[in-house]
């Protein structure tokens, strides 16, 4: 399994204030949730596998350690952690850029599934398929 993939990065927005001025928790979660589903879809590619669709079912060990503020530029890198038959553990680690230093702010693991749609709307957990 590879490395550390940079998922996404973005800039903190005023809108996204609690009223402790820093940064809401869900906010972050949010974030974590698209990183760890954009990083498992690039681990599985790296693989030479694919998922046609891939959802959170578990966001597990999730960690404030300090918080963010607006105009932070946040870093949500991930790393496999475990790949099964049809989920991927991913581990997101949040870092951001604030006076020329780089915080380590939170971190989460977070399990997706690959699954299809069925007829009825309902998703069925499916294998990550070699191609």
């Amino acid at each position: 399994m590879s490395e550390r993939y940079l998922a996404i990065k973005v800039v903190m927005m005023p809108r996204d204030l609690n009223p402790a001025q820093t940064i809401f928790g869900g906010v972050l979660l949010s974030y974590i949730d698209q990183a760890a589903a954009i990083g498992a879809r690039h681990e599985i590619n790296l693989l030479g596998s694919a998922c046609d669709l891939i959802v959170t079912v578990a966001m597990n060990k999730i960690e404030f350690h300090k918080p963010v503020l607006v105009g932070d530029v946040v870093s949500f890198r991930t790393r496999p952690v475990r790949l099964g038959r049809t989920s991927i553990t991913m581990h997101v680690a949040v870092e951001a850029e604030r006076g020329g230093q780089a915080l380590d702010v939170t971190e989460a693991e977070v399990t997706m599934v690959s699954v299809v749609k069925q007829p009825d709307g309902t998703l069925k957990p499916t294998p990550i398929r070699r191609e």
